[in-house]
C-alpha cells in the first residue's frame, strides 16, 4: 500500500518551487507564459468544462510525461555531491538503492521508508541548485506522487465498487466512501485553514496552491462554495507587496478565475468585494501572468448580473485601455483585452439610454450609473427632457423633498446641475419650477456626497450656462 508522506516540515515545499519555477522554468510547472502548458490556457464552454489547452489542443500531461522520461536518462554524480558534503552518507546510500531501479521495487522502497527518500529529495532541492540535477530530483518526486496518487484513487475506486483493498469483494455494511466524500472533506479541511491558519506563515500559502488545482474539478467547486469558501478566498485578493507573494497572489486569482465558470459561486462573487479586489490588483501588478488571470476573470464576469455595471462605476474600461498601451508578449492576453473593451463600450451604450435614465428617476432611486457622469449622453439627450412637460425633471426635483436616501439625493443635485449646464434654458427652467429653494436646503445635509452635489447645483444655478461649464464635479 502506498504511504502518504507530510511534507509539512520540510520548507522547500511548495515555497522553493516557486523560485524555481521563476527562475529556472521548469517544465511541468503551471506558468504558460515559460512553458506554453499553463493551466488558464483551458478553454471552457458555458459550462466551465475543460476543452484543449494553450497551443492548438496540446495533452499536458503526455508531454510532461516525455519530459520526464527524458531527464530521468540522465546520470547524477551522486558520489561527486558527498564529497562536497551536499548529501550525506545516508542519504548517497537511499539514492543508490532507489535510482535507475524498476518502478516496484521503487514502490516497495517507499513502503519501507517513504519519508526517508522524501527528506533526501527535498534536501537536494534546498541545497543542489544545479539545473539539471534539481530537474532530475522534481522528476523522481513526480513519478512517485503519480504513483501514489493513482494508488490511493485506486483503493478508492474499488472501495466505491464494494471490493477491499485486496481486490475481493467486501462483506462489510460500512458507508462506502466516494471519491466525491473524499474530496469534499479535502475543501472542508482546506477550509478550516483558511479561517484558522495551523502555521503562521506556510498553511494559506499551501492551501492556496491545493485549490488553485482542485477547484478545477466541477465538483469541488460546489463543496467550495457549500463551505462558504469564496468569502474566505476574496480577503486573500490583495496587491503583492513582496516578490515572495506573487505567486500566492497569481494562485488566488486563479481560484477566483476557475469560480468564475461556476454559476453558485459568481452570485457569492457578486455580493463580495472581489471585483474591486480583482481591479486593484490589476493597477498594481506588472507581473504578465496576474494580469492575464485577473483580466481573463473579469471577461467572464462581464456578461453575468450587474458586474458590467459596476465595472464601469470603477473605470474599468480606462485601465484596460491603459493595459492595452503596455507591452504584453501574450497574444490570448491581448485579446481577452480586446474582448473586455468591446463588450464595456457596449454596456456604456445599453446603460446610457434615456430610457434608462427615465426608469431609473421614476423608481425613485438613483445611483451613479454610467449615464449620470456621461458628457455624450447629456449632449444627446437633453431635448428629451422636454417631454411631456418636462416630466422626468419634475420628477427629478420632487426627489429633493421625498427622498431620505443620501446617494439618490447626492445624485438628483448633480443631475439638476447637469440640466442647468447642458440646457439652453436650463437655469430658467429650474427656477420656474422652484427647485433652488429645494437644493439650498441640502446644503446643511449631513452627508458630505448631498453637500457637495448640492453646492455645484447651486453654483450653476447662479452663474447660468455660460459660465457654469468652468465648474467640474
Amino acid at each position: 500500500m502506498c504511504g502518504i508522506y507530510d511534507l509539512s516540515g520540510f520548507e522547500i515545499f511548495p515555497w522553493n518551487l516557486y523560485r524555481i519555477e521563476e527562475e529556472r522554468s521548469i517544465f511541468w510547472l503551471f506558468d504558460k507564459k515559460k512553458t506554453n502548458f499553463g493551466f488558464e490556457g483551458h478553454n471552457h464552454n458555458d459550462n466551465g468544462e475543460r476543452g484543449a489547452y494553450y497551443g492548438g489542443g496540446i495533452n499536458f500531461e503526455k508531454e510532461k510525461e516525455f519530459v520526464g522520461v527524458r531527464v530521468l536518462r540522465r546520470d547524477i554524480p551522486w558520489e561527486t555531491y558527498m564529497t562536497t558534503k551536499l548529501i550525506t552518507g545516508t542519504g548517497l546510500q537511499l539514492l543508490r538503492r532507489y535510482d535507475k531501479k524498476a518502478e516496484s521495487y521503487k514502490a516497495q522502497l517507499l513502503d519501507d521508508d517513504g519519508p526517508g527518500y522524501v527528506r533526501v529529495f527535498v534536501t537536494i532541492l534546498r541545497d543542489i541548485f544545479k539545473e539539471e540535477t534539481v530537474e532530475y530530483v522534481l522528476a523522481l518526486i513526480d513519478e512517485m506522487l503519480t504513483d501514489c496518487c493513482g494508488k490511493v484513487i485506486g483503493s478508492y475506486k474499488r472501495r466505491a465498487n464494494g471490493a477491499d483493498a485486496n481486490g475481493d469483494a467486501s462483506s462489510s455494511k460500512k458507508k462506502i466512501t466516494t471519491i466525491d466524500d473524499v474530496l469534499a472533506g479535502v475543501v472542508e479541511w482546506l477550509c478550516a485553514q483558511l479561517r484558522k491558519p495551523t502555521h503562521p506563515t506556510r498553511s494559506i500559502a499551501s492551501t492556496i496552491n491545493c485549490l488553485s488545482t482542485l477547484l478545477k474539478e466541477p465538483v469541488v467547486r460546489s463543496s467550495f462554495v457549500r463551505a462558504d469558501g469564496v468569502k474566505l478566498l476574496v480577503p486573500l485578493i490583495s496587491p503583492a507587496s513582496t516578490q515572495q507573494s506573487i505567486q500566492p497572489l497569481y494562485e488566488t486569482c486563479l481560484c477566483v478565475w476557475l469560480l468564475s465558470y461556476y454559476e453558485p459561486a459568481i452570485e457569492y462573487l457578486a455580493t463580495s468585494r472581489a471585483l474591486t479586489r480583482l481591479i486593484e490588483v490589476v493597477k498594481g501588478s506588472t507581473k504578465e501572468k496576474v494580469v492575464r488571470v485577473v483580466i481573463l476573470t473579469l471577461r467572464n464576469l462581464l456578461s453575468k448580473g450587474t458586474f458590467s455595471a459596476h465595472m464601469v462605476d470603477l473605470g474599468v474600461l480606462q485601465i484596460v485601455q491603459s493595459l492595452k498601451a503596455q507591452a504584453w508578449s501574450d497574444e490570448d492576453l491581448l485579446d481577452a483585452l480586446n474582448q473586455l473593451e468591446q463588450g464595456l463600450k457596449e454596456n456604456i451604450k445599453k446603460l446610457s439610454s434615456f430610457d434608462k435614465y427615465k426608469q431609473e428617476v421614476l423608481l425613485g432611486h438613483l445611483d451613479w450609473s454610467p449615464m449620470h457622469k456621461d458628457p455624450i449622453f447629456w449632449r444627446e439627450n437633453i431635448n428629451n427632457f422636454e417631454e411631456n412637460d418636462f416630466q422626468i425633471l419634475r420628477v427629478l426635483i420632487t426627489i429633493l423633498d421625498t427622498s431620505s436616501d443620501a446617494r439618490t439625493l447626492a445624485v438628483a443635485c448633480y443631475d439638476l446641475s447637469q440640466f442647468i449646464q447642458c440646457h439652453s434654458a436650463g437655469r430658467i427652467i429650474v427656477n420656474d419650477l422652484k427647485a433652488k429653494e429645494r437644493v439650498m436646503r441640502l446644503l446643511n445635509h449631513d452627508n458630505a456626497e448631498v453637500t457637495k452635489n448640492a453646492l455645484l447645483c447651486i453654483q450653476r444655478l447662479f452663474l447660468g450656462a455660460k459660465y457654469a461649464s468652468f465648474l467640474q464635479a
